[in-house]
């Protein structure tokens, strides 16, 4: 893949484009297919950097004697003007000098000048040059590290500390394993995945599949939280839910979907699913479990914060996110109560048309996109969001979670009681699950906090009589609001797949 963006530049530059910009953060993997387009034209290659100056480079990528001295960039573009030699200049970080009036009005007598002489600046960026520069320039993307650029890192990496090390250095990683490890750090740099990896190895002097979940935290730490995307920590597992049989065999049949094996078997990686049911009911716990299980990051996207004040600003907002979250794949993307944003995409709108377009832009990237991304997509109710969002090509399946059954909550009082460092098998379970009929996992899990408050208080060990107390105080919303549960669970009735 470097190789072909090696080749696309030189193409650009061969074109005539004299001005070109890279904007990324992995300045190392960009200088490196910047020499390689070098390697297929006759032309010097300059570098140029506010600590450093200007200076001519080889073929291999070392640095001469500065040709001009100083981090004024003013300077350089001076000795660009007079140097006649077809030439490659790489101008590093040139965002803060745009600030110099007479430093772009240079750059703007060069353009021609350089298309002359078949030259070309290339200017290599962290941040984004401002527009009436970016306007002068075609960009030039090159996009995140390969499958294979990351594969050949992570060997490089164990080989250098296995020759390094004064201990034994062992490997148990199949193919298979190595695979998902690729996968699992797409997203990050060159010099990040060197570094997440090697963190790894010398936590025990192994590289094993057992690494997979320290790879998955190094990268949800080094990503953090961008824009409107938020990176969720993943404590859940397939265990920590009570119920939802069906909804686990549908995961489970699709954890190796994003695989090779399953690419060269014919299967086209899953899309997602849509999630409606109860509050409560742990419909946002199923998007940390799918990320666990899988070993995949969770993104949460909160709809709330995507609109802005000015115009275009909210549509801009979205597709950021979504670039965002393509750059990190594979990933969940978990859009958390989803109705909350597109309800009135479905009927008139009293936002001037503005839910429309963005759920416009987000039905169009969710048919059109080719990334690992699996989206968990949560409601409490979509009678009202437009019939597009459910049919089959968005969403794999749509979910119906209901309030668990007597089974189920008998697995969601034993999960909770665990939690709280107490045996199940000292409680009577049976009994506790008939008595909160019509309660939710979330009312369940309150009233054995409240339980644990109560016997505290006492003086004594949780027992039975305290959770069935606190039971008996609580009105379940199954009750409270008893209109709206039955008439959510008639819509769903023949629309939904119920999860448990």
């Amino acid at each position: 893949m470097a190789s072909e963006l090696a080749q696309k530049l030189n193409l650009l530059m061969q074109s005539g484009n004299s001005l070109i910009s890279i904007e990324t953060g992995d300045e190392q993997r960009a200088t490196k297919i910047i020499l390689a387009a070098i390697t297929l034209r006759s032309v010097s290659l300059y570098d140029w950097s506010m600590t450093r100056g200007l200076r001519k480079v080889d073929r291999d990528g070392v640095p001469g004697l500065p040709t001009v001295e100083g981090p004024k960039a003013a300077a350089t573009l001076d000795f660009i003007e007079q140097n006649t030699e077809a030439a490659i200049y790489v101008i590093r970080d040139f965002a803060p000098h745009c600030r110099d009036a007479f430093v772009v009005r240079m750059l703007r007598d060069l353009e021609s000048t350089l298309e002359q002489r078949g030259a070309t600046i290339i200017f290599l960026d962290a941040a984004a040059l401002p527009d009436d520069v970016r306007r002068l320039t075609v960009r030039f993307d090159i996009g995140w590290p390969t499958t294979d650029e990351i594969e050949n890192v992570i060997k490089q990496t164990f080989q250098r500390i296995r020759r390094n090390a004064d201990t034994t250095v062992q490997s148990t990683v199949t193919k298979r394993d190595a695979e998902q490890m690729v996968q699992t750090l797409r997203g990050l740099s060159l010099k990040d995945v060197g570094r997440v990896v090697a963190a790894a190895i010398y936590d025990d002097y192994a590289l094993t599949v057992d690494d997979l979940p320290r790879l998955v935290e190094a990268k949800r730490t080094l990503l953090g939280n961008i824009g409107s995307l938020e990176d969720i920590a993943v404590d859940f597992s397939v265990d920590d839910i009570g119920g939802l049989r069906n909804l686990k065999s549908w995961l489970r049949q699709r954890r190796g979907g994003f695989s090779r094996q399953a690419q060269e078997y014919g299967i086209e990686p899953p899309r997602g699913v849509l999630m409606l049911g109860v509050p409560g009911c742990g419909k946002s716990l199923c998007a940390k479990v799918v990320a666990s299980d899988w070993n995949m990051p969770l993104l949460r996207l909160d709809p709330g914060v995507l609109y802005q004040k000015f115009i275009g600003e909210s549509e801009s907002q979205l597709r950021r996110a979504l670039l965002q979250a393509e750059s990190m794949a594979p990933v969940v993307l978990w859009i958390d109560e989803i109705e909350k944003a597109f309800a009135s995409a479905s009927g008139d709108s009293s936002d001037g048309g503005l839910s429309q377009r963005m759920f416009g832009t987000l039905l169009s990237w969710m048919q059109d996109h080719r990334h690992p991304i699996f989206i968990v997509a949560t409601a409490n109710d979509i009678s009202a969001l437009p019939p597009e969002l459910m049919r089959k090509g968005r969403f794999d399946e749509v979910f119906f979670v209901d309030l668990p059954s007597e089974p189920a909550r008998e697995q969601v009082l034993g999960i909770h009681l665990e939690r709280r460092q107490r045996d199940p098998s000292k409680f009577n379970l049976p009994i506790l699950a008939k008595e909160c009929r019509d309660f939710s996992g979330a009312e369940i899990e309150q009233a054995i906090v409240s339980a644990l408050f109560a016997a505290f208080s006492e003086h004594k060990d949780l027992a039975d009589q305290h959770i069935l107390s606190e039971m008996k105080k609580t009105r379940p919303l199954a009750v409270l609001s008893a209109e709206k549960v039955a008439s959510l669970r008639a819509w769903a009735n023949d629309r939904c797949v119920s999860a448990d």
